[in-house]
């Protein structure tokens, strides 16, 4: 299992990354990538970093383990949790560190 890092996202911003719901797949577009601070010590495999997905959708997903496929990147789990709401949809976070 290869170990993701920012460099594989930064270049997928308003890309579209499908999850199967059960339905179907549905979309989850990358919205940001960003870094986050660097803990203390030096033993990590890779810089921390956050990413946030919107999806159009008027019902709220839980936070879990959703299995997401890119053309780009492939077939990976990634956990997300709900952090926001707006009149498209909700926006979730993912959290690498």
């Amino acid at each position: 299992m290869q170990i993701l890092t920012l460099e594989h996202f930064a270049s997928h911003i308003n890309e579209t990354f499908t999850v199967d719901l059960g339905a179907g797949d549905s979309p989850f577009v990358l919205i940001e990538a960003r870094p986050l601070p660097a803990p203390g010590f030096q033993s990590t495999m890779r810089a921390p970093f956050s990413l946030f997905f919107h999806h159009a959708s008027a019902i709220l997903f839980p936070q879990r383990i959703y299995q997401m496929e890119s053309p780009a990147l492939g077939s990976f789990g990634i956990f997300l949790v709900p952090v926001a709401r707006n009149q498209d949809g909700f926006v979730y976070q993912a959290v690498f560190n």
